[in-house]
């Protein structure tokens, strides 16, 4: 690429407190060591004095340190919160409930971080060089005016935005009503100011392209990437010999509304009162409008011994969790992709989800596809996978090993061509 490329960092820089990554962080670091990795690059990021430029090699050093505090280029091996989640899987006495705690010193290493951040100085985001191509991969602060402001002013800088979804907008009941606005006027701002928009599934596409033309149909060029997985879903995994003979499954991804976690905890307890439940491990961190998910978890007797519930599981710990498991449960009302579906077929693992548009979209044919409110389909389902040697899994596993080339393999290639024709 000839145009200097300024990604945006800002949200990036902040996730260093948090104990693991999800979906659009993982995203996000992965375009960031990409286009920052290559020249020329530099990053952008807002301070306090406003949006300013960054060198792009100081970037990828804290891309370094949060990457390693998460563990992502480890072991399960170094992975307590793997470890106790194995306990708690073959120890009805383990604790139901793991969180995965945040040693003193890193935090306070990642809090004077972000403060140098946020206190840079150097060059205004006003002075990015002639044609410059800024690419901001979340849509964090794009619903702010004075931070877009030094996108107006530069109509030479050529704005590249990554939608996730437009979920806020379109299911608005799954989400608190702040995000709901906010949302509104970052698509709304995307729309406005995109020289070109990347998204991850072509039902994004078509929700963007109603949106735009509800709303001015200004036309701008689209790019439809599928999303890479992180290398450790590639290799081969051993199953935990712990595990070996248990029947559990995973779910994985935010506890909030929209990812139907109650459907499938009723589902548990009903196959828990009848002497049927294997044992689930809830993967995710606790996010909005979950009050009634969490008390169950926590106060259901049935659930007890059944379902487990941790946060800040490291992607390699997920991976050989999954070596083990009957299957992943993706039981959503709604997503923009579900990158954890990509991940467990990329690994080889047999897939229940919702029969909705982009499942089918992201699935190929190849996962099991229930209606996220057919409790007892889902019930089913479970207890097919579950049984040793099920025709259904093993329908699932034949489709898994003869998927053709991950049509995200061309991931980083297409969106570089995507930027460069701009």
């Amino acid at each position: 690429m000839s145009a200097t490329v300024a990604y945006d960092v800002t949200r990036l820089v902040t996730r260093g407190l948090n104990a693991a990554p999800n979906g659009i962080d993982r995203v996000d670091f992965a375009l960031a060591r990409r286009l920052l990795g290559a020249a020329p690059a530099e990053a952008l990021l807002c301070t306090l004095r406003g949006p300013r430029r960054a060198p792009g090699d100081l970037a990828l050093r804290s891309i370094d340190e949060i990457e390693t505090f998460w563990r992502e280029t480890g072991s399960s091996k170094d992975d307590a919160a793997y470890a106790r989640v194995v306990a708690a899987l073959t120890n009805a006495a383990a604790p139901e409930r793991i969180v995965r705690s945040l040693r003193g010193d890193i935090v306070r290493q990642n809090l004077r971080a972000a403060g140098r951040w946020a206190l840079r100085g150097g060059l205004p985001a006003s002075s990015l060089p002639p044609g410059a191509v800024y690419v901001n991969a979340t849509g964090f602060l794009v619903d702010k005016p004075w931070f877009v402001r030094f996108l107006e002013q530069r109509a030479d800088v050529k704005p590249v935005f990554f939608v996730h979804d437009l979920l806020p907008l379109e299911a608005p009941e799954y989400f608190r009503p702040v995000e709901c606005a906010n949302h509104a006027r970052r698509i709304a701002n995307i729309c406005r100011l995109a020289a070109g928009v990347v998204v991850a599934s072509h039902v994004v596409e078509r929700s963007l392209q109603r949106f735009a033309a509800r709303n001015g149909g200004r036309e701008f060029p689209v790019c439809v990437a599928r999303l890479p997985v992180a290398r450790v879903f590639e290799t081969p995994a051993i199953a935990d010999p712990a595990l070996v003979d248990r029947a559990y499954f995973v779910m994985c991804g935010t506890i909030e509304p929209r990812k139907n976690h109650a459907t499938i905890l009723n589902v548990w307890r009903d196959l828990a009162e009848r002497g049927e439940a294997p044992q689930l491990v809830v993967v995710g961190k606790r996010g909005w409008l979950n009050d009634a998910t969490q008390a169950m978890m926590s106060r259901c007797p049935a659930l007890r011994g059944k379902v487990i519930e941790t946060g800040g599981l490291s992607t390699p710990g997920l991976r050989r969790l999954l070596a083990g498991a009957r299957a992943l449960l993706m039981p959503s009302h709604a997503e923009g992709f579900g990158l954890p579906v990509a991940e467990a077929m990329t690994a080889r693992v047999p897939v229940i989800a919702s029969d909705i548009p982009v499942f089918r979209e992201v699935g190929r044919d190849a996962i099991d596809l229930v209606d996220p409110i057919d409790g007892p389909g889902w019930r089913q389902a479970i207890l097919d996978h579950a049984a040793p040697q099920s025709p259904r899994r093993q329908a699932i596993l034949d489709r898994l090993a003869a998927l053709g080339p991950d049509p995200a393999a061309s991931f980083f290639e297409d969106v570089e061509r995507f930027v460069a024709s701009l």
